[in-house]
């Protein structure tokens, strides 16, 4: 019994050391005390209670203390709690120093809380980056096409990481400048001869103010000429032209075929009136002879005349033909 009992003993003394272990980074304290770093076993328990990796604070410590820097706990437990990169943030300070850049803890957290990478902005300091515009197409004076790529060479600016614009900013404004010099020149010619011409407008323009960076140099990688835009604006005017001369026109014929039926119908109207006024007259030839007012040898007459009359109409109409047939 008493062997069950020690071995009862042993194990239960086994599992407290183990939670112990687990709870209490102990390698990591005798790991830190190693390094230099000054820290008691309560401040890990405490980390724990607080819901802190202590191995997310202390090797960055570790670090930051091996590297000079005179960082303490209380500085990157705080930033952690923030929601924060430690290893990020101290990462960033060993290069500033090693660089010789001014760069505070306090600057460098809210660098980090902003949402910006600052290892990589201290890099782009000592290392300035290329960043390389998209096709940007101009149109000169002359109305010829210049199509432009530039390559602007930036160097982060630390002082306006917080709350400075981006790349996307760079590269909307130095196309904004192409496009301003190029279509200021008189001709594709002056800015084929000198590319330079629009690396040196758009740089003294100051296009990094309120942005994260600092433009070292702007230059043109490539130049090419495109479409004749100003001949194929003309070209679309002068069918545009010509169609709005078309519906004019075809308005003014519609007016006049309308206009001529219109007469048409007119002739027409007025055949059946004289044919109407004809009709009146055997009426009132028969009532003038009724009343005595026209005589048989007067009405002879008449006759005589109108048979007289449709002879001479045949006889000038045959005349007619036979002109047509010689010609």
């Amino acid at each position: 019994m008493e062997s069950y009992f020690y071995l009862l003993i042993a194990a239960v003394v086994l599992i407290l050391l183990m939670v112990f272990f687990t709870f209490v980074p102990v390698m990591l304290w005798i790991s830190a005390l190693a390094s230099g770093v000054r820290i008691s076993i309560l401040t890990l328990v405490a980390m724990r209670l607080r819901r802190v990796i202590p191995s997310r604070i202390v090797n960055p410590l570790i670090k930051a203390t091996k590297a000079g820097l005179g960082l303490n706990i209380n500085q990157l437990e705080s930033h952690y709690l923030a929601g924060g990169n430690v290893d990020r943030v101290v990462n960033a300070l060993i290069a500033a120093h090693r660089a010789d850049i001014q760069l505070p803890f306090e600057r460098a957290a809210a660098i980090d809380l902003a949402g910006r990478d600052v290892l990589q902005a201290v890099q782009m300091s000592v290392n300035p980056r290329v960043i390389e515009t998209p096709t940007v197409s101009a149109v000169a004076k002359d109305g010829i096409e210049v199509k432009v790529i530039a390559r602007v060479t930036v160097r982060a600016n630390i002082d306006r990481l917080v709350g400075g614009a981006g790349e996307e900013t760079i590269i909307a404004r130095v196309g904004e400048g192409i496009v301003t010099t190029v279509g200021s020149s008189g001709s594709h010619k002056d800015v084929l001869e000198n590319p330079d011409m629009i690396s040196r407008t758009v740089l003294g323009k100051g296009l990094d103010a309120g942005t994260a960076f600092e433009i070292l140099s702007i230059d043109i990688a490539d130049v090419d000429v495109g479409k004749n835009i100003g001949a194929h604006l003309q070209t679309e005017q002068a069918e545009a032209d010509k169609r709005i001369a078309q519906a004019k026109a075809e308005e003014r014929r519609a007016m006049a075929v309308a206009q001529e039926q219109e007469m048409k119908a007119r002739v027409v109207e007025m055949r059946a009136k004289v044919v109407e006024a004809e009709s009146e007259v055997p009426q009132a030839m028969a009532d003038a002879m009724r009343n005595g007012k026209l005589g048989v040898m007067d009405y002879m007459n008449y006759k005589n005349i109108d048979a007289d009359t449709h002879m001479r109409s045949s006889i000038g109409k045959m005349s007619e033909e036979g002109k047509e047939d010689k010609e």
